[in-house]
């Protein structure tokens, strides 16, 4: 606590909780997500096919959280769309992006700087989002942890999780790339916040609220300039992850899946233990052909040769009975 006193966290963590998220932190959190749907394959083709099918995507990964969540919650999905204004602004943005003269405003922001901060702002507003998931369920279940959990995830990374829906709006169908399957980064970053949030509203988290969103904001923020930097999109969790998989996942497995486990040594004694056994088991050849592939040829051509001769003699035997 004296730490916290020394470095004015209690300042800073009110000042991030009294922040207001519009106009700005909207803006890059619609900015990031339009380039983002445009970085993919095909999208370029499809918004001079299909301008509308681009605009819907473009308005579900920047609603789609809203939206995810209001479904779980059985409310109106379309509600997110009854706010004009945050509607007409990421309509704008998606204009400027798919079709700025020169385009201008996707080379911008694609220089490093310009990303750099954008991506920083929008995972500040991922802490509003999985923060007000969490009240909106808390509202109606308060005292039901799970459900507190899913509603700030769907509402933090909801637009990863309705990714195979939006792909369908543009006429895409991969549904190996499902979130569930293979989460990425943004999806296991929501999720765990909710799970801190969820226990800091139920009390099993002995932290103040607006501490926990500036330690959670902070975080987020140093490990996305962190990928953004240097390009690669592996998770700090990895290690961890791993661990317990191997702990809690693959020891009762089947024997494939314990197998792939097993360190390169040791699957490669494995191996030459299984070979071993197949050649044991196999029926043993002449010593000719072991040896030499040329010899045992010449005793194979040998044995045919009598097999033809003693055919031969038992024809002529046969036709001098006929005789």
């Amino acid at each position: 606590m004296d730490l916290i006193r020394m470095l004015d966290v209690d300042g800073l963590a009110h000042g991030l909780a009294d922040m207001s998220m519009f106009p700005y932190f909207d803006v890059a959190h619609y900015v990031v997500s339009i380039m983002a749907l445009r970085e993919q394959p095909g999208v370029v083709e499809v918004s001079r096919r299909s301008p509308f099918a681009c605009w819907f995507s473009s308005m579900l990964f920047c609603f789609g959280g809203a939206v995810l969540s209001g479904v779980m919650m059985a409310e109106p999905p379309i509600a997110p769309l009854s706010n004009s204004t945050a509607v007409l602004l990421a309509s704008l943005i998606w204009y400027l992006v798919f079709y700025c003269p020169w385009d201008l405003l996707y080379c911008c922001a694609a220089l490093l700087p310009f990303r750099l901060v954008l991506s920083g702002m929008k995972e500040v507003t991922r802490t509003w989002k999985v923060l007000g998931g969490v009240t909106q369920a808390s509202g109606k279940y308060q005292d039901s942890l799970l459900v507190m959990i899913a509603i700030g995830w769907a509402k933090g990374a909801g637009g990863g999780l309705i990714a195979n829906f939006e792909q369908l709006v543009r006429g895409v169908w991969k549904p190996e790339t499902n979130e569930l399957l293979k989460m990425s980064y943004p999806t296991k970053i929501t999720l765990m916040g909710a799970v801190l949030f969820s226990l800091q509203h139920t009390g099993y988290l002995p932290l103040q609220k607006h501490h926990l969103m500036l330690f959670y904001t902070v975080f987020n923020v140093v490990n996305k300039s962190r990928i953004v930097i240097t390009g690669s999109s592996s998770s700090p969790f990895a290690l961890v992850e791993s661990v317990i998989y191997r702990t809690l996942f693959s020891s009762s497995s089947i024997h494939s899946s314990s197998f792939t486990a097993l360190n390169p040594d040791t699957k490669k004694a494995v191996a030459n233990n299984q070979l071993r056994r197949y050649s044991d088991s196999t029926p043993s050849k002449e010593p000719g052909e072991s040896r030499s592939p040329s010899l045992g040829s010449s005793l194979r051509g040998k044995k045919e040769d009598r097999r033809t001769a003693k055919t031969k003699e038992q024809e002529d035997n046969g036709c001098k009975k006929t005789d």
